[in-house]
């Protein structure tokens, strides 16, 4: 199987080919270089691989939740991939991306839990709880938005790392919560490279989608912007 990932939902920005079990991945830090870096980043994996974009099987995206415009970058260039090439989609959740990294790089145990959590601006964050699954994240209760002091964990699991740039609002958190946690990685940003491998398991459970369903994810669906004065 031969899948291409893509990833622009935070100021990191990666391509990634999954070839038959092994994952190959481009990745820069670059809040606003998104754009400018993501196809050069796609040919030159395929070229590595020695790849043609039609030889690819499927396509995946971080569907979000994230930056609004990182998210529509991925949408809008998966989308047109896959019109172009007549590939099926794996949208792909980009706090279950960063859930899976915590398992990996965090070694966190099977059936322990993963709180993840990204700066949503507006004195916000973006929440998800995930338990260990073989390996996997699997999804707690729902994605959600909210304040710091809102978040809350799942029951049925004991012990929680923490994983996400949100946790530079710990302090903000219910003890509840922030006390819980044995292991927190502040660092840890969505990488295409995990969207490849949650999206390669998904495509194999007949869960890819066709271009026009590849949708963002930016679960606040209103964003209610202050108006400056004398404006209507």
């Amino acid at each position: 199987m031969k899948l291409l990932a893509l990833d622009t939902s935070s100021e990191g920005c990666s391509a990634a080919l999954f070839v038959d079990g092994k994952v190959t991945e481009k990745f820069e830090v670059a809040p606003r270089g998104h754009t400018r870096l993501l196809m050069p980043m796609v040919r030159e994996l395929l070229a590595e691989q020695g790849l043609e974009p039609a030889d690819l099987d499927a396509l995946a995206f971080a569907r979000g939740p994230g930056s609004f415009t990182g998210v529509r970058i991925a949408t809008g260039v998966v989308q047109g991939l896959a019109w172009g090439l007549n590939l099926p989609v794996v949208p792909v959740s980009s706090l279950e991306a960063v859930a899976l990294g915590a398992i990996e790089t965090m070694q966190v145990p099977e059936g322990e839990g993963i709180a993840v959590a990204f700066d949503a601006r507006m004195s916000e964050l973006y929440w998800g709880c995930f338990r260990n699954r073989s390996g996997l994240p699997q999804l707690m209760g729902e994605e959600r938005v909210c304040s710091p002091s809102k978040v809350v964990l799942e029951p049925g699991v004991e012990q929680w790392a923490g994983a996400g740039q949100g946790w530079a609002f710990r302090d903000s958190m219910p003890a509840a919560v922030s006390g819980r946690m044995y292991s927190v990685d502040e660092t840890l940003i969505p990488r295409a490279s995990w969207v490849a491998r949650l999206a390669a398991v998904r495509f194999g459970q007949g869960l890819a989608v066709p271009a026009e369903q590849a949708q963002p994810v930016y679960i606040r669906d209103e964003v209610s912007w202050k108006k400056l004065p004398g404006r209507a």
